[in-house]
């Protein structure tokens, strides 16, 4: 049996466990485990923004001198932060999905003989959405690929669907949603043969990164989840610098515009990232987005990933211990090298047992169809006494049948 003082141990043992007191946390009794969703409130961006309200209503569009630039500067602070990236490489603005459709589409535009595009059948949904609209537009194949589901996508699966030598694209995710499987982002860019788009959505700021050495040429994710950026906070958009030129984004804005308040002139792209830009970024999401990277940077991406493992490890020796007897199956890699900062449980009633941790257990989770519960331990606030307590409710609440005493109507929001 894993004792409570063994989690006890490990978290005054922490180097990261000062971290947590800069997080708003206003029910310290309910053991948040979603941050793989959306992540905390940092105390900074409660106070940056309130700053930023009064500026605008002090400086109103003279503020604008100042913010013009935040989308570039955001990103080279996150390029330096969590992505391994040089300056001018990426910027900060619009929805992952939008990124996803500049980058495809762009990088399609300059695919010779394209005709077809390659992604895994268990990619994230608006990822397979948007290449299928893409493939349908453009006429082209939409191929998926079955990875292993636990395990995701290797070199060997990506070479078979791209042996036939009419493939324009491929776009895959560093860490699958589902199952926290990490993939070797570098092998299969150098294996490849043909651009890779990358997904680093569930993996930036909590797995280290480094996009200029592993040779990657296109790359979006988002910054609500373990960069704490907030509720539909903007998403990044990657384009390696040797490529800038050669690109052209589908979204023609002003902000992508050379010289943007020259406004009586036909579109004529801006020379570096900056011509993905299409519309007028948010500020406020742009600051929040900030505080969060400027917390990954003081925390240090090989710190957080020493203490992601830690925790999922601790969560995968628990679930032997205690959940498996239960029925419960685990769903993301045992090597502790090959998955992220979330660990996925499988069980035929994961619905009603997700809603029961949290309306009876206060354990928040998330549910990821069919049959999965995820647990999401961003290192930067989750403990590892969280992970135990958090375990221990599970079981109990399953012991007792409490899953068959929830309402288990479908909802929305899962």
């Amino acid at each position: 049996m894993i004792p409570r003082e063994h989690a006890e141990h490990l978290d005054r043992s922490d180097p990261l466990a000062a971290l947590r007191g800069r997080f708003v946390i206003d029910d310290p009794d309910t053991i948040y485990l979603d941050g793989n969703s959306l992540g905390r409130l940092p105390v900074a961006t409660r106070e940056m923004l309130g700053a930023l309200v009064d500026e605008w209503g002090s400086r109103l569009v003279g503020g604008w001198h100042d913010w013009i630039d935040l989308p570039e500067r955001v990103g080279d602070e996150l390029a330096r932060a969590a992505l391994g990236a040089r300056p001018g490489e990426v910027i900060v603005s619009d929805s992952t999905t939008v990124n996803l459709f500049k980058l495809a589409s762009a990088g399609l535009d300059v695919a010779h003989d394209a005709r077809a595009i390659v992604t895994d059948a268990h990619n994230f949904p608006t990822d397979r959405y948007v290449l299928e609209g893409l493939a349908r537009q453009r006429g082209l194949e939409l191929r998926l690929f079955e990875p292993d589901p636990v395990e995701g996508p290797q070199p060997e699966d990506v070479a078979r669907a791209c042996a036939g030598g009419d493939v324009g694209l491929i776009c895959l995710s560093h860490v699958g949603y589902r199952s926290g499987a990490l993939a070797d982002v570098e092998a299969i860019t150098r294996e490849a043969g043909v651009p890779v788009l990358w997904d680093l959505s569930h993996s930036v700021g909590v797995v280290p990164i480094e996009l200029a050495e592993w040779g990657v040429e296109l790359a979006v994710g988002c910054t609500y989840k373990y960069l704490n950026g907030g509720p539909g906070a903007p998403a990044f958009l990657y384009a390696r610098e040797e490529l800038q030129e050669s690109l052209a984004t589908p979204i023609q804005g002003w902000f992508g515009q050379r010289g943007q308040f020259a406004m009586e002139r036909p579109y004529d792209p801006e020379p570096g990232i900056r011509r993905f830009m299409a519309g007028t970024p948010p500020i406020l999401d742009l600051i929040a987005v900030r505080v969060g990277v400027e917390l990954v940077a003081e925390a240090g991406i090989a710190s957080l990933r020493r203490k992601a493992v830690a925790l999922t490890d601790l969560i995968v020796e628990l679930h032997d211990e205690r959940l498996a007897p239960l029925g419960f199956e685990l769903a993301s890699p045992r090597d502790p090298e090959r998955r992220g900062a979330h660990v996925s449980l499988r069980h035929d009633e994961a619905w009603p047992i997700s809603r029961a941790m949290i309306e009876r257990a206060r354990v928040v989770p998330d549910f990821r169809g069919p049959d999965s519960i995820r647990l999401g331990v961003p290192p930067l606030y989750t403990r590892f006494v969280d992970v135990w307590d958090a375990i221990g409710r599970l079981r109990d609440l399953v012991e007792r049948g409490e899953q068959h005493e929830v309402d288990a109507s479908p909802q929305r929001v899962t």
